[in-house]
């Protein structure tokens, strides 16, 4: 019987000795494995083309997104809309999903446009293609291979969103396409600098189709190239997904000047990067600086369509920073009367009310409704803001000089000139004297923002202003023509 330091010592002994064996195991078990891979058909297909089984390929999704929806459809929507809206991948994809019903519950909701909205906006997202850990699988081959289950299934995933892309597209008009890359942009102008910088991208001949790395797999079978680039007939690509969005260096450029204009120092040196990374896009600056100061996204707010379900497509951006939550703060300033005119041009109550108070929770209710909101009965700063967006874009000349007007004050909304000579040109087609007035005063001046400003023109909108009967306009032409009078005289 040995001894109890004996014993020790012989189990250190095969501790040392195990230590090397576990490790030849190891290493012989992970290059079993390497040469099974190897020793595939075709090495160089990417994965997604050796099978079409969606189940082992593709990712789990969180939680959050997943579950029966089925008696709770709308809220299951707004949840993932408020995740895609804050720029997560997986629930861009589920809403993708959705929208294009693939599961026989969601045939009520089933919308290509929304789908592809959604899809393109996963594709576009670097969360889908930023590689988290690969290595060197050397051999005949080389190149670089995922060693990350979570680098495949997203890889998987976004595989199988350029093709459900681009059959969505393919079936589509010139006007629903457009619609598609509206929507999308507008979504992206609500992430601030990131958003921009993703635009930028897809707007870059030197990335690919959706903002992803030119050597990204993906990108290239979607162009319809090999693992090496060069054009490859067998690869029939998806022409109607990379054509969505055009490339053009101003454009490019624009988007990578409004990132810098959220005071993002990031999107700074992207612009800097920007400009050296291709001769000549540095002599485009001061033409994209004038066009960025006029530029506009393509929707107020998202448009509150609804599929034949009536659940409806909510805007779940949320005002940012510092500077939104002061304008909604400011609303207190806007007399109520111009949010009651609104309610009542959108049909939610009869007669026009003066107070928050003095409307029923039914009647809030219906406006939360017609926005995606959530039913609080309860009006919210930002929902009296909606209010009067939806007004002005269904129509009202009242509530596009209102909106004209808060986004020349900053109340409500952040002060924006070009949004603000937007709503007044609008506002003045319809034949509003006091939208005209203040057009020519925004020309007059020579506001930041207004495009094709003309002193000309100016003085021709406020005689036109004058004449429909607006007083200030009136006094202000009684003064001119005085004083041409006195000169006269003279």
């Amino acid at each position: 019987m040995r001894d109890r330091d004996g014993i020790d010592d012989e189990r250190a002994r095969g501790a040392r000795l195990r230590g090397p064996i576990t490790a030849v195991a190891v290493i012989v078990a992970l290059a079993v494995t390497a040469g099974a891979v190897a020793s595939c058909s075709d090495p160089g297909v990417a994965f997604w083309r050796r099978s079409d089984n969606a189940a082992a390929n593709a990712c789990p999704r969180p939680q959050s997104v997943t579950g029966s929806e089925f008696n709770a459809q709308e809220a299951g929507l707004r949840q993932l809309r408020r995740a895609a809206f804050r720029g997560d991948f997986f629930a861009q994809l589920e809403l993708g999903s959705r929208y294009a019903a693939q599961r026989a519950t969601d045939k009520n909701i089933e919308d290509p446009i929304e789908s592809a909205v959604w899809t393109g906006l996963a594709l576009a997202n670097d969360e889908g293609y930023a590689p988290i850990n690969r290595a060197d699988r050397g051999g005949l081959f080389g190149g670089l291979r995922n060693v990350s289950r979570y680098d495949d299934c997203r890889a998987w995933e976004r595989h199988v969103a350029y093709r459900r892309l681009d059959d969505q597209l393919s079936r589509m008009t010139m006007e629903e396409q457009s619609e598609v890359r509206n929507r999308i942009i507008y979504v992206l102008s609500t992430q601030d600098a990131e958003g921009f910088r993703a635009l930028a991208r897809l707007h870059d001949a030197l990335y690919g189709p959706f903002g992803e790395p030119q050597d990204n797999p993906q990108a290239r079978e979607a162009w319809g190239r090999n693992p090496s680039g060069q054009p490859d007939r067998r690869r029939a690509g998806y022409y109607a997904a990379v054509s969505l969005f055009p490339r053009n260096d101003v454009d490019a450029y624009l988007y990578n000047y409004l990132a810098v204009q959220t005071g993002d120092v990031g999107a700074y040196v992207l612009l800097k990067d920007f400009e050296r990374s291709s001769p000549g896009r540095s002599r485009y600056g001061a033409f994209v600086e004038a066009k960025a100061r006029q530029w506009v996204p393509p929707f107020e707010f998202y448009p509150n369509e609804a599929p034949a379900s009536g659940v409806p497509f909510s805007d779940e951006s949320r005002p940012r920073g510092d500077a939104y939550e002061y304008a909604l703060g400011r609303m207190t300033e806007l007399p109520f009367v111009h949010v009651g005119r609104a309610l009542r041009y959108l049909g939610v109550t009869e007669e026009v009310v003066d107070a928050p108070n003095k409307l029923s929770a039914r009647q809030i209710q219906s406006l939360e409704a017609m926005l995606g909101h959530n039913m609080e009965s309860r009006l919210s700063y930002l929902e009296m803001v909606r209010a009067i967006q939806l007004a002005a874009v269904n129509g009202s000349s009242e509530a596009q000089l209102v909106l004209a007007v808060m986004y020349s004050e900053g109340i409500g909304v952040p002060a924006d000139y070009a949004r603000a000579f937007h709503w007044y040109s609008q506002a003045d087609k319809q034949g509003s004297p006091e939208a005209k007035f203040a057009v020519s005063t925004y020309f007059a001046l020579g506001v930041a923002g207004v495009a094709d400003q003309d002193k000309a023109q100016a003085v021709a909108a406020r005689i036109d202003s004058a004449l429909a009967g607006f007083g200030p306009s009136a006094s202000r032409l009684q003064a001119v023509l005085a004083q041409v009078s006195r000169s006269q005289r003279r």
